[in-house]
């Protein structure tokens, strides 16, 4: 069923949330439905399409951050560090899925050659493309009940995710979105004045 929540309601309620488990609020099959959604109706700098997006759900969300992650940073961790470091990614594998970003440079590099006069910004353009992706995927996620995280552990983990999921080497991996059942809240936040960062002017 579609979520009754508005957008501004969603993206109000958008916050980190770090206690996950893995009772989902709705199907796989809606999970799926919202990524394409979002991947078809999310714009992109000159309607590029360069996102790429792979979701990992149950056991291979399990193994992403059980055995490849984990196998990945524990012998780049200083052996002090690693309890804690081990307490984040079992937090992270307490979870039900994970969404994880590309970004397909191959259609950027084909209009720096068409339009050099721009060629230098488009990098750029294309991780702005990424971020509206992973937000209005947060969001959606949030709508529809689930608690997210995002998470940033490339380029460490690029070369061991591509060889474990067929990822095509030109691919660049930009975030991790860990979500599950909520298992309790976000930290409190606080807010810089409004009038520091809003300014209008006409009305």
């Amino acid at each position: 069923m579609a979520s009754k929540v508005s957008f501004i309601d969603a993206v109000k309620g958008r916050r980190s949330i770090y206690a996950l488990n893995k009772n989902a609020p709705i199907s796989d099959a809606a999970i799926e439905q919202l990524v394409k959604d979002t991947v078809l109706s999310v714009p992109s700098f000159f309607n590029t399409q360069t996102t790429r997006v792979i979701v990992l759900l149950k056991e291979e969300h399990d193994k992403f951050w059980g055995e490849l992650v984990t196998g990945v940073l524990k012998p780049a961790v200083p052996a002090d560090q690693w309890e804690a470091t081990a307490g984040k990614l079992g937090a992270f594998g307490a979870g039900y899925g994970t969404i994880l970003f590309y970004e397909d440079p191959e259609p950027v590099l084909a209009l720096q050659k068409a339009y050099p006069i721009y060629a230098d910004h488009m990098p750029t353009w294309s991780e702005h493309t990424s971020a509206m992706h992973q937000f209005v995927l947060w969001a959606g996620l949030e709508a529809e009940g689930f608690g997210a995280n995002l998470q940033h552990y490339h380029p460490l983990i690029d070369a061991k995710v591509a060889e474990q999921w067929k990822v095509p080497g030109d691919w660049k991996l930009r975030a991790q979105l860990v979500f599950g059942g909520k298992a309790g809240e976000a930290n409190e936040k606080t807010f810089k004045p409004i009038e520091e960062r809003v300014f209008v002017h006409g009305k």
